[in-house]
């Protein structure tokens, strides 16, 4: 792996310990960082079936300069890190990263957004080096469901759910469960997905479609959190519920009985914009400061020609946008994006 370069840093106007806010006062403390753009799945909702133009290897942080982008940060606020991808687990040797991460100071909280399949074989070694919880994405229950949503052979369903059993035996918490919900393809699986809440302490989150580039065929499958919310309420009394511990914009609510809960996460219904407190770092190295705004700034260039970034993390802030403009049935409001796995979601 590649180190960065570190040179003397450029003179500037120095950022405070704790004071990443953005321009409209919010407190900025979570950064996703995309390790890759590479995924072993082609879901529907989340890339094109023959994959995308794949960042070149040369083109990619290494982990070393990963590991300095959070320490400089983190001298100036940032608290909290997820791992995503596409899918971060086919990144070579992605639990060394996860202790470069855990040894900077002001860390106190490391996850991973991961499709399950590669677990059984890394869960083990990522609690070791100390990722604390993670996110798994199933959208269906159902095997033959599975391939007409990922487009990948039915064994890849049987590895998720070896692998949500792995993070199981390992001791990840909380276990979250995303759930992208589309009309007419796994929204009456509804009431399934939302009965495993009464059985186990996972915590199933139904998401709506998000509008990119190449989903739009999509536009005709969307579901409302609403209308979700409204089906599970046919089934038994929903409790207002503070959720799992975690950095994101959830509602949760659990069933009387229930030893989990049921999320929703509302992109376009009900959008949370006024309480983002999270940038994303591309597997490029460009700090995006929306999913779904064009502005982003770079950190891979700062810091392999001065060795810091804080100049570069302080136009970022200063140009973070005040929401997010998506719109069902267009990419207009998407930030050109093509597809959900190039940031990570």
């Amino acid at each position: 792996m590649r180190p960065y370069i570190s040179r003397t840093p450029a003179i500037m106007e120095p950022l405070n310990f704790g004071a990443m806010r953005d321009q409209f006062g919010r407190r900025i403390q979570y950064l996703r960082i995309s390790v890759t753009d590479r995924c072993n799945l082609r879901c529907t909702y989340c890339m094109p079936e023959e994959g995308l133009a794949w960042i070149p290897k040369p083109e990619m942080l290494a982990y070393e300069e990963i590991q300095e982008i959070v320490r400089q940060m983190a001298d100036i606020g940032l608290e909290r890190v997820r791992i995503t991808g596409g899918e971060p687990l086919v990144r070579k040797d992605l639990p060394d990263l996860v202790r470069m991460i855990a040894a900077v100071p002001g860390i106190n909280d490391i996850s991973l957004s991961t499709n399950a399949i590669l677990l059984p074989r890394f869960a083990e070694a990522l609690r070791e080096a100390g990722m604390h919880r993670v996110n798994i994405s199933l959208d269906t229950l159902d095997r033959d469901r599975f391939v007409e949503i990922a487009r990948r052979p039915a064994r890849r369903f049987d590895e998720t759910m070896t692998g949500i059993r792995a993070a199981e035996e390992v001791g990840f918490a909380p276990i979250k469960i995303n759930c992208v919900i589309m009309r007419g393809l796994n929204d009456h699986e509804v009431a399934d997905f939302a009965a495993i809440t009464r059985e186990r302490p996972w915590h199933v989150r139904f998401i709506e479609l998000m509008p990119v580039g190449e989903n739009l065929h999509l536009t005709d499958r969307f579901i409302s959190a609403d209308e979700v919310l409204e089906r599970i309420r046919a089934i038994d009394r929903l409790l207002p519920d503070p959720g799992p511990r975690g950095n994101g914009p959830a509602v949760y609510y659990r069933f009387p009985d229930g030893t989990g809960t049921v999320g929703v996460i509302t992109p376009l219904s009900h959008n949370y914009c006024e309480r983002c407190n999270r940038m994303r770092l591309t597997a490029d190295g460009k700090l995006r400061t929306c999913l779904f705004g064009d502005h982003e700034v770079d950190l891979k260039g700062p810091l392999r020609e001065t060795g810091s970034i804080e100049a570069a993390v302080a136009r970022a802030l200063a140009g973070k946008p005040k929401r997010h403009y998506l719109e069902l049935g267009t990419a207009a409001g998407s930030g050109g994006l093509a597809a959900l796995s190039q940031v990570g979601g």
